[in-house]
């Protein structure tokens, strides 16, 4: 059958038109928190996509063939750094679109792990030692100052990549720094009085929440998955636990170390996780402030119990 002038010119503009609906730009990003703080910005233009499947760590990743490919193809991508996902240091040399390491943008605050030569024994024994002393500490998406400069990034690369959303881009980072600046205010309100609460964790995570909120962690049960801690260690730690009395320990989803329950059998302490990468979290415009309020809530929910 052969089509009019008319009816030809009217298919060619629907098919136009079905695929500019279609064409957001694609933004891919290492880790969960940082696609969250993505969504708020994209929000009612594009989904982000992520990199790391639910549950796995950002430090000893290893991409698959379709991993590769999704970063290849992906217009924008953000990472922390080369602090944080080291596996993704040679892959990235053979990406050709933009590819932003978060911890290298002016105006992010960047904490540093202690250096050994400033530690007393105490200490060194407590020290995670999965993260080199004096190098950056690259868990900084739980400062809520450092979300808002990644959002501001995000909101002009997309407005660079998508001109025709360009307000909306901008409307969306005021909305989502005004969400910031209230969920700030309750959440030190809530979490004020815990300072000085024992707890104990299993991966030093938390520091740049804990620096916005006023807590310090009373010691790291530092435990490496490919070494067991020997007999010595383990009674160490329960000594530190006795010493301590009535305490959290926190770890972290998916699984939760067998070493734990050893740990607390027979003492005060409450045992509960901490998800500092929003694993069961929705992606949506809210998902990264859902991110910190659990937080907020997992920490007050042992701790008030003490």
């Amino acid at each position: 059958m052969t089509l009019r002038p008319s009816a030809l010119l009217f298919a060619c503009c629907a098919l136009f038109l079905s695929l500019g609906a279609r064409a957001e730009v694609s933004v891919l990003t290492s880790i969960k928190p940082l696609q969250l703080i993505a969504a708020a910005v994209q929000d009612g233009a594009g989904t982000p996509d992520v990199l790391l499947p639910p549950g796995a760590s950002p430090h000893s990743y290893a991409l698959r063939p379709s991993d590769v490919r999704r970063l290849r193809e992906a217009q924008l991508f953000y990472w922390i750094g080369p602090d944080m996902e080291v596996f993704l240091d040679k892959p990235l040399q053979a990406r050709q679109g933009p590819s932003v390491a978060v911890q290298e943008l002016p105006g992010m605050h960047l904490r540093k792990f202690v250096n050994f030569e400033t530690m007393s024994r105490a200490d060194y024994e407590d020290h995670d030692h999965d993260h080199r002393p004096g190098s950056v500490d690259a868990h900084l998406w739980l400062l809520p100052a450092n979300a808002q400069v990644i959002a501001a990034r995000m909101a002009d690369d997309l407005a660079i990549a998508d001109p025709t959303n360009a307000s909306r881009y901008q409307a969306n980072l005021k909305a989502f720094d005004e969400r910031m600046e209230q969920l700030d205010a309750r959440l030190k309100q809530r979490l004020g009085p815990l300072a000085g609460k024992p707890y104990f964790v299993f991966h030093e995570a938390f520091d740049y929440f804990e620096e916005a909120y006023g807590m310090r962690h009373t010691g790291v049960f530092a435990v490496s998955a490919e070494v067991q801690p020997g007999a010595r260690h383990v009674a160490a730690m329960r000594a530190q636990l006795q010493k301590v009395g009535a305490a959290c320990i926190f770890s972290e989803p998916p699984l939760r170390p067998r070493l734990a329950d050893t740990l607390s059998e027979g003492l005060p302490v409450r045992l509960a996780e901490l998800d500092d990468l929003g694993v069961a979290l929705k992606v949506d415009a809210r998902g990264y402030e859902n991110l910190l309020g659990n937080l907020a809530g997992e920490f007050a929910g042992c701790l008030e119990r003490l």
